[in-house]
């Protein structure tokens, strides 16, 4: 492997984008696995939808008594299989970004986006005026961030021209 004095991903553009790929799926994983804790862990939202989505199968409560636990249980399994994908994805976000607030920032931001869908979508969430002022500021920084050259790139760059 041939290396040119630059760390690994400064120069490469694919590594780049590949590591905000990396950076962007750890913080949807772990929106799910914040999502897979409230619902193993939460009062009875699982027997509740269970209820609801039987409604017309069987008796009210029957199947459910029984039946919230497994789905306790998987999501429990969930929990911990998505928290494990997420930091393998997080590290190789770390390796492949430019600088570990890129990878860090880009992780928070698609972290709390996807937070609000699933929150949205799964429990019926509406979020505040300021949640909302809060995200845009947090886009703002990463856009800022990804916008910005890293300075050991513009320091190699210079000696180059030397």
């Amino acid at each position: 492997m041939v290396t040119t004095g630059m760390d690994s991903c400064s120069g490469n553009v694919s590594n780049m984008f590949l590591g905000s790929l990396y950076a962007l799926l750890a913080g949807f994983l772990g929106a799910v696995a914040s999502l897979s804790a409230k619902l193993s862990l939460g009062a009875d939202y699982l027997r509740e939808k269970c209820d609801s989505g039987l409604s017309g199968w069987t008796e009210p409560g029957t199947a459910c008594d029984w039946l919230h636990i497994p789905l306790r249980l998987l999501c429990g399994s969930l929990l911990f299989t998505c928290n494990a994908v997420m930091w393998t994805f997080f590290s190789k976000a770390l390796r492949h970004c430019s600088s570990s607030a890129r990878a860090t920032v880009t992780t928070t931001a698609s972290n709390f986006i996807s937070s609000a869908v699933l929150g949205t979508v799964m429990f019926g969430e509406s979020h505040a005026v300021l949640w909302w002022v809060g995200i845009s500021l947090t886009l703002s920084g990463l856009l800022v961030l990804h916008g910005s050259t890293p300075q050991t790139l513009q320091q190699e760059e210079g000696k180059k021209d030397k």
